[in-house]
């Protein structure tokens, strides 16, 4: 499914160039649930932003679903990045102005799906994920743990064939945490790739292979 080769991240600062990324190289077959380890500064969430395709300017050569990011034009990047990935963060991103139904809703708006299809995968998924009777509350209603389930539920709504997930649970509680580390877990067995960064050894047991970064290098 990803295939990157000599991946470098840098900025300039007057005489200087700082590498956040040094030649990475790394597979992702479909199906796999990958974690990205390392240190704060290693390069963790700057790989995954190049992965999920929201970070354009970098170096080497990046291939998904048999496509060479790398050569796409930004518009067909986009394209490609609507139609097969799905991002949770840390900090939810849910929208204050709209309730649950409606966050849900979102990403669906954004392509070719009538309003019955709409409709029904977002009360496929309200049901799916065990909120329903939170559809009409807006996200300053739930918790942050509700909150969180929103924002997984908003980002498989549309199937995606990859699911990325930055510090997905740094601001829930242990409980909170595992309930979404095991929906996860239920997501990746029903054929989800999965990319999470953690700092969690225990959210990074839920993977099947950990890869470390180190000052922007892979660690083997």
């Amino acid at each position: 499914m990803i295939r990157l080769r000599g991946i470098e991240k840098s900025y300039q600062t007057g005489p200087t160039r700082t590498y956040v990324l040094r030649r990475i190289d790394l597979d992702i077959v479909t199906g796999e649930f990958v974690t990205i380890m390392g240190p704060s500064g290693a390069g963790k969430s700057t790989l995954l932003g190049i992965i999920g395709m929201l970070d354009a300017t970098w170096t080497g050569e990046y291939e998904f679903l048999g496509h060479p990011v790398h050569l796409l034009k930004p518009k067909q990047r986009a394209e490609l990045n609507k139609e097969n990935i799905g991002f949770v963060f840390q900090q939810y991103h849910l929208l204050d102005n709209l309730t649950v139904y409606e966050n849900i809703d979102t990403p669906l708006s954004y392509r070719n799906y009538s309003r019955s299809e709409r409709q029904s995968m977002v009360a496929d998924t309200l049901d799916r994920f065990q909120i329903v009777g939170k559809k009409d509350l807006f996200p300053n209603q739930l918790s942050g743990g509700q909150q969180q389930l929103v924002g997984v539920a908003r980002a498989v709504v549309a199937k995606p064939k990859l699911l990325l997930a930055d510090e997905p649970t740094g601001n829930l509680h242990s409980a909170q945490a595992r309930e979404i580390m095991e929906l996860f877990r239920r997501l990746n067995a029903e054929g989800t790739t999965i990319i999470q960064v953690t700092h969690s050894e225990e959210n990074a047991s839920y993977s099947q292979r950990i890869v470390q970064l180190k000052d922007g290098w892979k660690v083997d």
